[in-house]
């Protein structure tokens, strides 16, 4: 009855969001306090109160365009005052013809992709990664390809290198990275620079880089978030500010496209005209203009900082093995037990609960979101004690 194309997409829903229901089935059993769910990477620090104050203020003005349509790509002045926040912020020289706003970073990146894609063409992506890519790409017909990384999840350079071919359209990039928190550095994303201009030039095709970036504020220990398109010009940025502002559900983001791109104003237009032919039309009115006056507003990005430092610490003490992240606000654990689907299976037993690695393609790994509480994580660790005891 369902189209051919997302049956097998279907067969492999969200396993996040499986577990997210099955712990509000635990949470109603157990109580809330007694249920460790780390599944969801659901924000729980509030938005800035910046963004409750602009909104009451906007619709309390009720200018005539406030909730009218405006030009696909976003009101002028709201991609202006963004553009400068990031020049500020990183060194660039946008303006409002570099930026489009968008639903979210995943509306962005199902816009970018049906630019930029042609049925057949391939995406790379760095192993673990999130496994809605594969729908996104799926979307447009292409083929995702899983690159290496190390034992620290960084990129196998030679692995990317060699698995570059005549069908390479877009290198998928995220960093801070879900799952693993790991951050590339300047050297890495200069190195990959390199490689996709040494590859231009051989292949005689246009090779992107598309860079996801929901969690590029949330970084820690004063590390450094490189700005991508500043190493490599044919980069469209997807940003969200679903976590840097902690509104996940109002699905607002934006696009770079910069103008040293290739062919960029006409990347930029298509993009443009994109959004509405895949419904958005345009990004919500009332909070793209609540954006425009919070754009330098911030989460206290120290309550995920402290969460951090509390469950790596616990874990980590326990015996369990795990990278320390350095950004966004997951832990990507090493499973004690090579099944680590049967790991995960085992936690639930002490009301913990945590998403197998297999979901991001990374088996042997398991990831806990510390977006919860502080008490949360303090209240947990009998139970981690206990799943340390029966598998380690």
């Amino acid at each position: 009855m369902i189209s051919e194309k997302l049956k097998p997409l279907m067969a492999n829903n969200s396993v996040i969001r499986a577990m997210f229901e099955e712990g509000a089935l635990m949470r109603e059993k157990f109580g809330a306090d007694n249920v460790y769910d780390f599944s969801l990477g659901n924000p729980n620090v509030p938005a800035p109160p910046e963004v409750n104050q602009a909104m009451i203020r906007l619709l309390s003005d009720s200018k005539p365009d406030l909730h009218a349509y405006m030009n696909n790509a976003g009101f002028p002045d709201v991609r202006e005052a963004i553009a400068k926040s990031i020049n500020q912020k990183n060194g660039t020289d946008f303006d409002k013809g570099n930026i489009i706003m968008t639903c979210g970073a995943a509306g962005g990146l199902n816009v970018a992709l049906n630019v930029i894609m042609n049925p057949g063409d391939e995406v790379m992506v760095f192993v673990p990664y999130f496994l809605e890519y594969n729908w996104y790409v799926n979307n447009v017909d292409g083929k995702v390809v899983r690159v290496k990384t190390d034992d620290n999840f960084m990129p196998d350079l030679l692995d990317f290198e060699s698995k570059i071919t005549e069908k390479t359209r877009v290198l998928l990039l995220n960093s801070p990275n879900n799952p693993t928190g790991v951050v590339y550095p300047a050297e890495v994303l200069s190195a990959i620079a390199e490689i996709l201009k040494r590859k231009q030039k051989e292949l005689n095709r246009t090779l992107f880089i598309l860079s996801d970036e929901p969690y590029r504020e949330l970084a820690y220990d004063n590390t450094v978030v490189p700005y991508v398109t500043k190493f490599y010009p044919n980069t469209i940025v997807a940003y969200s500010f679903s976590k840097s502002l902690s509104l996940p559900g109002e699905r607002i983001g934006y696009l770079v496209i910069p103008g040293e791109m290739e062919e960029s104003q006409l990347v930029f237009d298509t993009a443009s005209n994109t959004n509405r032919i895949l419904g958005f039309v345009n990004a919500p009115s009332l909070i793209q203009k609540v954006i425009g006056e919070c754009i330098d507003a911030k989460v206290d990005v120290g309550y995920y900082d402290r969460n951090r430092l509390a469950l790596y610490n616990m874990v980590t003490e326990l015996g369990f093995e795990c990278t320390k992240p350095k950004g966004a606000f997951y832990l990507f654990m090493k499973s004690p037990m090579e099944d680590d689907k049967a790991f995960v299976e085992i936690a639930k037993k002490y009301r913990i609960l945590m998403v197998s690695g297999g979901a991001f393609g990374q088996p042997g790994y398991v990831r806990l979101a510390y977006c919860v509480t502080y008490q949360n994580i303090l209240n947990a660790k009998e139970s981690f004690q206990k799943l340390a005891e029966e598998t380690l």
